[in-house]
């Protein structure tokens, strides 16, 4: 399955800069807002011991990791929601992403342009989501009307829902994001899905500062990682050599960890002498439905999966080792994949 994260923040936040060390990839990077008109995209492979181990194991001669797709999306400023800077390009460009990264500038630096002349983190979030929930108010309250028109009729349906839109409506003027509004009814959910809504969407908070940076208490309790963005981009520029042998290790690997986790995601595995490989499900899906992610057939002619956790495979040293100690199971068509299964599909 594809999974998009959408780099946004203020210009001059250091999103250029992160995209660049993620996918390695040359992009435009300067010291003036809007440097990023059409967003950059890169794909980036997603670290993973685990692969390797297992590869090695198996002796394969190939080995494929599971990628996320990141969008570095033009920087944001008050007003984007009327139209101000990119506005509406800029949101148009956050709806087609699974997720957002919302880079923070947390570092003092005089010879880097604050959009708004000093660094404040608090301030620099609130103006974000700010124009995010501008753009869903307008989003819902055309869908309110809608409602209204419809719901003359007496439909009890419509009326439920225009309820349920008015206290959406009510929740995002208080200042409060789609994604934190409590929902119980399943097909309450499923209609708040399908309106696309901007603070939908899950956040990490990227802060752009030294690893010792305090985040503040306000967000200690939202997904958030601190990144030196800038020594990643050094790191990248250093021969792995240097790094092995300074000890340096990149940290862009928590960004990758935090999107799986935020979007409910897993990893299992397939492995043998032709290649180990890693492939991406949500939490929850069954054996069944996993092999869909491999081919159509591994679903519909699924009859049972041979389920082994990784670490048990490794420490046994083979599939036939793995069978006589026990360790390897037969799961029907109803059995929950976890992180970290190795399955071999019987079709």
């Amino acid at each position: 399955m594809s999974l998009s994260i959408g780099i946004v923040g203020l210009p001059n936040v250091g999103k250029s800069t992160l995209f660049k060390a993620l996918t390695k990839k040359q992009v435009d990077i300067a010291n003036y807002p809007f440097c990023t008109i059409e967003p950059n995209v890169g794909i980036v492979e997603v670290p993973d011991e685990r692969l390797l181990r297992l590869a090695d194991l198996s002796k394969s001669q190939k080995i494929v990791p599971t990628f996320v797709k990141f969008v570095d999306i033009a920087g944001l400023v008050q007003g984007a929601s009327k139209g101000e800077g990119l506005g509406n390009k800029f949101l148009s460009h956050i709806r087609e992403v699974d997720a957002i990264a919302h880079v923070v500038r947390a570092f003092e630096n005089p010879n880097i342009i604050h959009v708004n002349k000093s660094v404040d983190p608090e301030r620099d979030i609130q103006i974000i989501e700010s124009e995010l929930i501008l753009a869903d108010l307008e989003t819902v309250g055309r869908r309110i009307e809608e409602l209204k028109n419809k719901a003359k009729s007496g439909d009890k349906e419509t009326l439920k829902l225009l309820e349920f839109t008015q206290k959406l409506q009510d929740w995002l003027n208080q200042g409060e994001l789609a994604k934190d509004f409590s929902v119980e009814d399943e097909k309450l959910k499923e209609y708040l899905s399908q309106m696309h809504l901007l603070t939908s969407k899950p956040i990490i908070y990227v802060f752009n500062a030294p690893e010792n940076y305090h985040v503040p208490d306000d967000f200690k309790n939202s997904d958030y990682v601190i990144l030196d963005i800038k020594a990643e981009e050094d790191i990248l520029e250093m021969p792995p050599e240097e790094l092995k042998e300074l000890g340096v290790r990149s940290n862009l690997y928590k960004l990758i960890k935090k999107s799986y986790n935020i979007l409910g995601l897993i990893t299992f595995f397939t492995t043998g002498e032709k290649e180990t490989r890693a492939w991406t499900i949500k939490k929850g899906t069954t054996a069944k439905r996993a092999g869909r992610v491999i081919h159509s057939d591994f679903e519909e002619k699924f009859i049972c999966a041979n389920v082994i956790y990784w670490e048990d495979l490794i420490k046994a040293g083979s599939f036939a080792r793995a069978r006589e100690l026990g360790l390897l199971r037969t799961e029907g068509k109803d059995y929950i994949v976890k992180d970290g299964d190795v399955i071999e599909f019987k079709i």
